[in-house]
């Protein structure tokens, strides 16, 4: 099961989604630097309100805001649930 959502447009991230044995979080952000810790943040709540525990999540920042990406995320998510 994998699902995506997003681009690697300017302030919009991409997001992929896809099972695995444990969580593992992958982010690459240009402005990693300053909100890394934000990003996860916003990626892990998302997570635990899903109750995924057992995915891997990549995401591709850009430039997003928390809306932005939490949107993505969940898009990804239900992308990742139909792909049964």
């Amino acid at each position: 099961m994998k699902g995506t959502a997003g681009s690697k447009e300017s302030n919009d991230c991409l997001i992929t989604i896809e099972s695995s044995v444990e969580r593992k979080i992958e982010i690459n952000s240009i402005v990693g630097v300053f909100f890394y810790d934000q990003i996860l943040k916003v990626v892990e709540d998302t997570l635990d309100e899903q109750e995924l525990y057992n995915v891997k999540v990549i995401v591709e920042d850009k430039g997003a805001l928390d809306y932005t990406i939490k949107s993505r995320l969940l898009t990804a998510i239900e992308r990742m649930r139909e792909d049964v």
